[in-house]
């Protein structure tokens, strides 16, 4: 027989009612929010972009709205779990905190099985793009735009916009790319 035991935080896996009740118990998290915050499960995410004054300052207010709203629902972050991810180049890598301590800083984090560190991600992209070319290059006589440009859009495309929401302006640079090969005669 199964005991009752005291749940500190979480969501009690196998649970059916435990996750429902906790997305309705978070839904105001948000609230007053400027940055972007991700919810799925117990996890949370706030993304930012520094590159302007108000955005660098928007983080550290989202922050301190969060730590508040923990404390007023008598909840808790587990900040040994909370990390800071620099993504970009030429990005300042501010210091954050969450209530009175400083979050980490990491290199890489994998989420839902994908790695997120920018310059990896983006370089493992663009090698595969890259032998994508060489394949159809040797595969493919023909170099009439009514062949290639299905072949590009179907093999090539898909592996550039894969977490195109972590990649950011990578992803135009990317696009405008595979546009200006797709014009070429």
């Amino acid at each position: 027989m199964t005991k009752w035991r005291t749940e500190t935080s979480g969501v009690p896996h196998g649970s059916v009612l435990g996750p429902a009740l906790l997305n309705i118990f978070v839904s105001d998290m948000d609230s007053g929010i400027e940055c972007t915050l991700s919810k799925f499960a117990d996890d949370t995410k706030l993304c930012g972009v520094v590159d302007t004054l108000e955005g660098r300052d928007a983080i550290p207010r989202d922050l301190d709205r969060l730590e508040r709203w923990a404390r007023a629902n008598r909840m808790k972050f587990n900040k040994a779990n909370c990390k800071v991810l620099h993504v970009g180049w030429g990005n300042p890598k501010h210091n954050y905190r969450l209530g009175r301590e400083w979050i980490e800083s990491s290199p890489e984090e994998k989420d839902s099985g994908v790695l997120l560190d920018e310059t990896w991600q983006c370089a493992l992209a663009a090698q595969k793009a890259n032998r994508i070319l060489g394949c159809i290059k040797r595969s493919v006589t023909s170099r009439l735009r009514e062949v290639i440009l299905p072949l590009y859009s179907a093999l090539l495309r898909p592996h550039l916009e894969y977490c195109i929401q972590l990649r950011g302006p990578q992803y135009q640079k990317d696009m405008e790319l595979l546009e200006r090969v797709q014009r070429r005669p």
